[in-house]
């Protein structure tokens, strides 16, 4: 069982924009866990080069000169983003990817926040280009808001209803669970854990309420199940689509957010995760809430 004492920290924020509806949209859930934590927020725009070997030199200056009234622009929007928090601002031109892990390194972030574009087109849940790279590569857990999030009626942000899926794997109960349950602490909120098992095939021998309720005491025995039942929360245990089942879940249990467990990235294009990446992809895509995605 894991302990009571799984408070976390979240000491360095990283919010990535590129000021696109949806990533303002994640704005006001950083201030929400910043003043919740007493983080600082590192806000964090990376911009292609203004100039390159094929533009013309003769343009250089006012190119430049563009790129630095647009910069100082954008500082004064981020200036103003965050309601309670005095964001560290990082505007650069460059490869993102090197920037981002410098500028992680840096500040010691232990959280990354970021609207994305998810969507589903032909099948393929996708998420951008950008998003796909940092939930790929970045060590700390990400937040990620979509755009079921960013056109939502504009309110107050809440955490009140947390809902944590796990695969019952040690590594997702020993590091994933600690960050839903800190969090339940935190907010005070409605805690559920739900476990999803694949459709049984004929001739399985164990029946299904019995498969359940089995399931239900191995969480209730692998959680600290007195702080989740101190937030009037319980275990659930479904079969089918695991996608399909957390994001009904979270939407029938009104979910404030979503926490899911990550394997490191390893394959190609980090393909194996603890939750394998298309259903992860295809929550982080189509939750109607916020998720958090913990690498495990």
């Amino acid at each position: 069982m894991l302990e009571l004492q799984t408070q976390v920290q979240f000491k360095n924020i990283l919010v990535a924009t590129d000021f696109s509806p949806v990533a303002v949209a994640a704005f006001p859930f950083a201030a929400k866990l910043a003043q919740a934590y007493g983080s600082r927020i590192w806000a964090f725009h990376v911009a292609a080069p203004t100039v390159n070997p094929m533009t013309d030199p003769s343009s250089w200056a006012i190119l430049e000169q563009a790129a630095k009234a647009r910069r100082q622009e954008q500082h004064q929007i981020l200036s103003a983003s965050f309601p309670g928090s005095k964001p560290e601002i990082v505007i650069e031109e460059g490869d993102f990817s090197s920037i981002l892990e410098s500028t992680m390194k840096g500040h010691n972030v232990d959280l990354v926040v970021m609207g994305t574009h998810g969507r589903t087109a032909a099948g393929k849940v996708l998420l951008g280009s950008v998003a796909e790279e940092i939930l790929r590569k970045v060590p700390c857990p990400v937040l990620t808001v979509n755009a079921h999030v960013a056109v939502a009626p504009k309110r107050d942000v809440e955490i009140s209803r947390i809902l944590f899926a796990t695969s019952l794997r040690p590594e997702s109960l020993e590091i994933a669970a600690p960050y839903a349950i800190s969090l339940a602490q935190e907010f005070q909120t409605y805690f559920t854990v739900l476990h999803v098992i694949e459709d049984r095939k004929p001739g399985d021998l164990v029946d299904w309420p019995e498969l359940q309720q089995s399931t239900i005491k191995l969480l209730e025995k692998a959680l600290p199940i007195e702080a989740v039942r101190r937030f009037s929360g319980h275990c659930i245990v479904e079969r089918g689509d695991a996608a399909e089942k957390i994001l009904a879940i979270a939407e029938a249990r009104h979910a404030d957010l979503v926490v899911l467990g990550a394997h490191e990235a390893r394959g190609v294009g980090g393909a194996a995760t603890h939750l394998p990446i298309s259903i992860v992809h295809k929550v982080i895509s189509q939750a109607h809430c916020p998720v958090l995605t913990v690498r495990t």
